[in-house]
């Protein structure tokens, strides 16, 4: 599960020619659309929820994970055939009890983890929002550095600075309409802390998915991705269901509906197809984790930050003040050294198979 999807590449294509490598890539770029697609997308719609005088907080947060049964026809889709299945009885599978406690952990810290997130969403402009999520990929190699023994090089440690001070560097802007006007100090604040507390815990919560994949799941399916993504979302489901009704939201629910600005089937389909995007984000999210690593599925998900900071100028009319060009421009550079060092992975990785043919082949003569 390191980060080298080239080795799984070389190791595939030995024997299969480049059919192995061009279904593998296929796989990559499908999930990463669903990344870039299913992210941008939703976190447009959470924000219009908001704007269009959408108040309840747990219900942002459980459409963030309510959107699970729309896997199970892929879990069926990927039941393993029956020979696969009594291999799998042979290989150890982990206890009923093992998985029910990943699956609490994991849903329990997604619950968390969405409800800061939704605090920021409500107190925070977009595009301020958005880019401080990057801080996520340098929580995200830090945890990888300590549980998934992910190697730090200076293009690595030059990108994790870079991100680091691209989220640093919003919270010193100057107050500007969107604070003044519609954003207390004070919830900026809140905001700040809150995204910057999710963005850690998002990656703290990758890596240890990644972790799981490896030492306890110990499984080749796609089967086992699904199951994740279903078993994990339940569980946040619930808890933030008993959020909802323990803290009295439920009853405003219906006067929401009421006093949406756009009716009540756009708040509908708002809550709807939000549910559904946040699921193909999870899709794309959990598939790279399974193809090559957490901190690949991470890098991904923040090549799509200058994606929602435009569309949030063009539907939202939010403006796009120096220092969050600034901030912009150094999570951009701070992704793209990341992705150098990935390149140059890949390039001794092919490098290392050659000369290891060339070897066999020596040898074989």
């Amino acid at each position: 599960m390191e980060v080298d999807g080239s080795a799984k590449i070389e190791n595939g294509g030995r024997g299969s020619s480049g059919v192995v490598q061009y279904k593998w890539w296929i796989k990559i770029a499908l999930f990463t659309v669903f990344i870039l697609s299913g992210q941008s997308v939703a976190v447009m719609l959470g924000r219009l929820y908001f704007n269009k005088g959408g108040n309840s907080k747990w219900m942002a947060t459980l459409v963030q994970t309510v959107g699970f049964p729309l896997m199970f026809p892929l879990i069926l889709m990927y039941l393993p055939p029956s020979k696969q299945q009594q291999q799998q009885q042979i290989t150890k599978e982990p206890s009923w009890i093992t998985l029910l406690m990943l699956y609490t952990f994991l849903g329990a810290f997604l619950a968390a983890d969405c409800m800061l997130y939704t605090y920021g969403l409500n107190f925070l402009p977009i595009s301020t929002f958005s880019l401080i999520c990057t801080s996520q990929l340098a929580f995200n190699a830090l945890f990888s550095y300590f549980l998934n023994g992910q190697k730090f090089t200076p293009f690595i440690a030059n990108s994790l600075v870079l991100l680091s001070f691209s989220s640093t560097l919003l919270v010193f802007q100057g107050d500007s309409e969107q604070t003044t006007a519609k954003i207390s100090r004070t919830k900026y604040i809140i905001g700040f802390v809150c995204t910057v507390a999710a963005s850690a815990g998002y990656g703290l919560m990758l890596s240890t998915t990644q972790l799981a994949f490896k030492k306890i799941l110990k499984s080749q399916s796609y089967k086992v991705i699904f199951d994740v993504i279903v078993y994990q979302n339940l569980i946040a489901s619930v808890a933030i269901m008993v959020g909802l009704f323990a803290s009295g939201e439920w009853k405003d629910i219906k006067g929401e509906m009421e006093g949406y600005e756009s009716g009540k089937v756009s708040y509908i389909m708002n809550l709807v197809w939000t549910a559904v995007t946040w699921q193909i984000f999870s899709i794309g999210c959990i598939g790279l984790i399974f193809e090559v690593s957490s901190l690949f599925s991470n890098v991904i998900s923040t090549l799509g930050i200058p994606i929602v900071p435009v569309l949030a100028v063009v539907f939202f009319h939010e403006k796009m003040n120096g220092v969050k060009v600034i901030s912009m421009l150094l999570a951009i550079w701070g992704f793209a050294s990341y992705i150098y060092q990935h390149y140059l992975d890949d390039v001794k990785k092919k490098a290392e198979a050659r000369i290891a043919n060339r070897q066999v082949d020596l040898t074989e003569i």
